[in-house]
């Protein structure tokens, strides 16, 4: 019998499960996916949670009702992969593998940046794990003067646009307990601005000004002062802060980089169109893992999955794999008051006005506020759950659909 490994069972190593399940007979194709995790973590659902939102059992089920009954599901840690052997080892056995499937995600990790660790929990907080946002909802709960800095420590970092979610929710929060005028806030990033694609980028930057808050570009986090309540760029500049929401360095699984699988922050390189394993034979890559040049989010190792399928099927019929993922990535942005804003990009378009998914029609609106898109980023914990993580089918194109976006004048 082969044998197909799956290193990882959150959203990219569930659908990928689920789809594969389908197409290759249990007869012929044992499936087992590792994770160290028995509970599936609707990470998409942490920024809600520190606003009352939603709470701890929104976000959680366990992984065993995503998972098919005849895929094999282990639980335990991954210690070391051997590419030549075609073996993975875990704390307590050894799998041996015809293909491998590499979806183990990414972590933030507060240590590597100097002084972060001082305030951690107590002044500064995050909203990237459970625990975290849990702890982020005590701190905000009882906050109602002073300034709230949000700070990205360095790119890449998981869901590119969750720090402009959480200031414009911020903003909502104070406004509805009464205290907005009573509380600064301030949004300090590596990047020349609040988003990387210059069209999204006017439109996010005008909500960010109507909003009041505070965009400090071009800030190199070198070191955190956690007792003088500061945060420290190379170059002096200096921010200060009463409560710190950091978006710490992200980091992949300890095994790839000790086993040379990735890089040395843990991403693996991978063919941005294949999704294969760049430098490994009979290896593909999905979601928060790779290094691609695109969003690492729920949605984009949802369209990923789509290619990775259908190209080990190509390989294990004796075809070469096709180029087939453009990068497509689909981001409902929370804003506040009931209203969100909605970016469909890839590699080579970048989020444009316009209609989605149906031209003209929409129901949601591309690049604007409105209660349409609110309604859609709240669905879509329904259809992470129900829909996505079962490997069915969405009413969505894996590759972006240019019909019914607007392009810029020249």
């Amino acid at each position: 019998m082969r044998k197909i490994l799956i290193l990882g069972a959150g959203a990219g190593g569930t659908i990928v499960a689920n789809m594969l399940r389908k197409q290759l007979s249990d007869a012929e194709w044992q499936i087992t996916i590792i994770d160290r995790d028995e509970r599936h973590h609707y990470q998409a659902g942490y920024l809600f949670i520190p606003f009352g939102v939603y709470s701890e059992q929104d976000v959680l089920k366990p992984k065993k009702e995503f998972i098919p009954p005849d895929v094999d599901f282990v639980v335990d840690h991954i210690v070391k992969i051997d590419p030549e052997q075609r073996r993975v080892e875990t704390r307590t056995g050894r799998y041996d593998y015809d293909w491998l499937i590499i979806a183990t995600g990414c972590d933030i990790h507060p240590e590597e940046i100097p002084g972060m660790s001082d305030g951690w929990r107590s002044s500064i907080f995050d909203f990237y794990t459970l625990d975290g946002a849990k702890a982020l909802f005590k701190a905000l709960k009882y906050f109602s003067d002073g300034k709230i800095v949000l700070n990205i420590a360095e790119v890449p970092y998981k869901c590119p646009i969750a720090p402009l979610e959480f200031v414009f929710m911020a903003d909502w929060f104070f406004t509805v307990n009464g205290v907005r005028d009573k509380v600064e806030i301030e949004f300090v990033t590596p990047l020349d601005n609040v988003f990387t694609k210059p069209v999204a980028t006017k439109a996010l930057a005008m909500v960010a000004e109507k909003k009041n808050i505070k965009v400090t570009p071009y800030f190199d986090l070198a070191q955190v002062n956690a007792a003088e309540k500061t945060i420290e760029s190379h170059k002096g500049l200096k921010v200060g802060y009463d409560l710190l929401v950091a978006i710490p360095p992200n980091m992949g699984d300890k095994a790839l980089i000790d086993s040379g699988i990735s890089d040395p922050v843990g991403f693996v390189q991978t063919d941005k169109h294949t999704l294969k394993a760049a430098n490994f034979d009979r290896i593909y890559v999905i979601g928060d893992t790779t290094n691609v040049p695109t969003s690492k989010a729920g949605s984009v190792a949802h369209y990923m999955a789509y290619t990775l399928v259908e190209n080990l099927i190509r390989e294990i019929d004796g075809h070469a794999p096709l180029p087939k993922f453009d990068g497509h990535a689909t981001c409902f942005l929370a804003s506040g008051f009931e209203k969100a804003i909605l970016l469909d990009f890839n590699y080579a378009v970048e989020p444009l006005p316009g209609k989605f998914p149906f031209p003209g029609m929409g129901p949601f609106s591309l690049l604007q506020e409105s209660l349409g898109n609110h309604w859609g980023k709240m669905m879509f914990r329904w259809v992470y759950w129900n829909l996505m993580m079962k490997g069915l089918d969405l009413p969505l194109e894996p590759q972006m659909n240019m019909a019914g976006k607007v392009r810029p004048s020249a």
